[in-house]
C-alpha cells in the first residue's frame, strides 16, 4: 500500500492489470502476506463491524425545508462531476465502482505518488486500438455546468429544473440502454428503505447511528494498513485522502496503479472497513483474479459465451459494504433503485421533493436526483438514467442463490457473473488465486448473508416468485 493524501483528478485507462513483477520473477507462493492461494483457505477471519444500539424513538414527522434554508444548503453541496481518462474509451475492470458517487473535478493538480516497486503495472493501450473506441461513458454523461444549475436550483426554492449542458451529445445507445427504469424489485425496495425510516427515523438518524463518528486521518490510515494486511495486498495499492468526493471512496487506475481514493468526509467508524471490503476486497481482488484468466479480454468472453459481470459484480460488493454490520441495512441500492424508478416518471424538481419523505438533507438529495438524472439536457421532463438500479438487483439475485453459489469460485474465476461460474470452473487458473479474508470461513459468511435477509425484511417465497430458475 502506498499513501497519499494528496487532491487530485483522476485518469483511468483501458487495461488488464498483469501480475506484480516481483511475484513473477519470483515464483513464489502467496502467503497471508503477499495473497492467498485457492486451497487451503488460511486467512482468520474479521472481526465483524459494531453498530450502536438503536434509537429508541422515532422522531416527528419531517418537515419541508424552508426557502430561507436554500443558502444554508447551498454551501453544503460539493461539486457533482466525473472525470475519465483522456482515452475516449470505455473505463475497464478498474473503473470507479459505480456504487459511489463522482470525483470533483476542481483539483486540478496532480498529486505525486511515491514510488513502489511492488505496484502492480498497468499496460497502457496502443494508440490504434485508442481511435477505434467509442467515448468514455463517464465523460459523455457528465454535465458541464452542473455547479451553475445546482446554483440556480436552490436559489428558486427547488423549483427550476436543470438544464444540463454536455461536452458532447450522449451517444444515443447508451440513453436507449438506460433510458428505461425497472419495477422488477420496486417493492422490495421500498420495503427497505421503510424498514429503515421505522427503526431510526430518518436517513440522517441512520447515518449517525449506524456510521458513528467520522475518523481523524491517523484513524484511516490504521484501519487501511490492518485492511490490506488482512487481504495480502500491501504495496499494491495506492491510497489517497481526499475532500473532493462526494461518496465513501473510489477505485480506479491512476498513472497506470491501481489507486483507491477515499473521502475523508465519509470515512465513518462503522463504515470504513465496509467499504474497503467493496472496492478491495471485491473489485479489486476479483480484477486481480480476472487478469489471470483466459477470458480477461472482450474476445475471451465473447469466445466462452460469458454473461455481463454486472449485476454480479456491483451486487456481490454491496453485500460485502454491510457484511458484518449488526445492522446490515440496504439503503443504498434501495434508495437508488427506488429513485431511479421514480426520475422515469417525475421532473428534477418534483423528483427532489418527493425524496424528502426520505431524505431531508438536501445536499444528499440533490446527489441522488442528478445521478438518476444524469444524461438528460431538460430535466424537467420525466426520465431516468437506469444503471443504478444495478446493485439491488445484484444483491437480490445473489441473495436468491446464495445457498448454492460458491462464493470463493466466484471470487476467484474473476470478474464473471454467478451464473457462469459452474460451467467456468473446469477452464479457470485457479492455483494463486485470491480470495479475500472474509470469505476464509464459509459457514460463518453465508450466516452474514441469512442476517441481511431478516434485516431487510426479505422474503424467501417472493424472491423466488421473482427469479424462479
Amino acid at each position: 500500500m502506498v499513501l497519499d493524501s494528496g487532491t487530485q483528478s483522476y485518469e483511468r485507462h483501458r487495461s488488464v492489470l498483469s501480475a506484480s513483477p516481483q511475484r513473477e520473477r519470483d515464483g513464489k507462493k502467496f502467503s497471508e502476506h503477499n495473497g492467498l492461494r485457492l486451497y487451503p483457505y488460511l486467512s482468520p477471519s474479521p472481526s465483524p463491524d459494531s453498530d450502536p444500539a438503536h434509537l429508541g424513538q422515532r422522531p416527528k414527522m419531517l418537515t419541508k425545508l424552508k426557502c430561507s434554508k436554500a443558502s444554508e444548503a447551498r454551501s453544503e453541496i460539493r461539486r457533482q462531476s466525473e472525470t475519465c481518462s483522456s482515452f475516449s474509451s470505455p473505463c475497464s475492470w478498474m473503473r470507479r465502482s459505480e456504487s459511489t458517487s463522482t470525483v470533483n473535478s476542481s483539483g486540478r493538480a496532480r498529486a505525486q505518488i511515491r514510488s513502489a516497486a511492488s505496484l502492480p503495472h498497468i499496460a497502457r493501450p496502443k494508440s490504434e486500438e485508442i481511435s477505434r473506441r467509442s467515448p468514455c461513458l463517464l465523460v459523455a454523461l457528465r454535465p458541464l455546468n452542473v455547479d451553475e444549475e445546482r446554483e440556480k436550483f436552490f436559489q428558486s426554492c427547488y423549483t427550476y429544473n436543470p438544464q444540463f449542458e454536455y461536452e458532447e451529445p450522449v451517444p444515443t445507445a447508451v440513453l436507449e440502454k438506460y433510458r428505461d427504469a425497472s419495477d422488477q424489485f420496486i417493492t422490495q425496495a421500498t420495503g427497505i428503505i421503510h424498514a429503515v425510516l421505522e427503526k431510526y427515523g430518518s436517513y440522517e438518524n441512520f447515518e449517525v447511528a449506524t456510521g458513528g463518528r467520522l475518523l481523524s486521518k491517523c484513524q484511516i490510515w490504521s484501519i487501511i494498513r490492518k485492511y490490506m494486511q488482512k487481504e495480502g495486498c500491501v504495496g499494491e495499492v495506492v491510497v489517497q485522502l481526499t475532500e473532493d468526493l462526494l461518496s465513501q471512496a473510489v477505485m480506479m487506475v491512476e498513472n497506470s496503479r491501481p489507486t483507491l481514493a477515499i473521502n475523508l468526509s465519509g470515512a465513518r467508524q462503522y463504515w470504513l472497513e465496509g467499504m474497503l471490503r467493496h472496492e478491495i476486497g471485491t473489485h479489486y481482488i476479483r480484477g486481480v483474479n480476472n487478469a489471470r484468466q483466459p477470458w480477461h479480454s472482450a474476445q475471451g468472453r465473447k469466445r466462452y459465451g460469458l454473461k455481463p459481470a454486472n449485476p454480479t459484480e456491483e451486487g456481490l460488493a454491496s453485500l460485502h459494504s454491510v457484511l458484518f454490520r449488526k445492522q446490515p441495512f440496504l439503503w443504498r441500492a434501495a434508495l437508488l433503485y427506488y429513485t431511479v424508478h421514480q426520475a422515469s416518471r417525475l421532473s428534477f424538481s418534483a423528483l427532489f421533493q418527493h425524496l424528502e419523505r426520505f431524505v431531508q438533507d438536501a445536499r444528499v438529495r440533490w446527489e441522488y436526483c442528478v445521478r438518476a438524472k444524469r444524461g438528460q439536457a431538460d430535466t424537467s421532463q420525466p426520465g431516468c438514467f437506469s444503471k443504478d438500479q444495478v446493485y439491488l438487483d445484484g444483491i437480490l439475485r445473489i441473495l436468491r442463490h446464495r445457498q448454492t453459489i460458491d462464493f470463493r469460485l466466484l471470487a476467484a474465476l474473476g470478474k464473471v457473473s454467478y451464473e457462469d461460474v459452474t460451467q467456468l470452473k473446469p477452464f479457470g487458473v485457479l492455483e494463486k488465486a485470491r480470495i479475500p479474508h472474509f470469505m476464509q470461513d464459509l459457514e460463518r459468511y453465508r450466516k452474514q448473508l441469512e442476517h441481511i435477509m431478516a434485516t431487510n425484511r426479505l422474503n424467501e417465497e417472493e424472491l423466488e416468485q421473482l427469479l424462479p430458475d
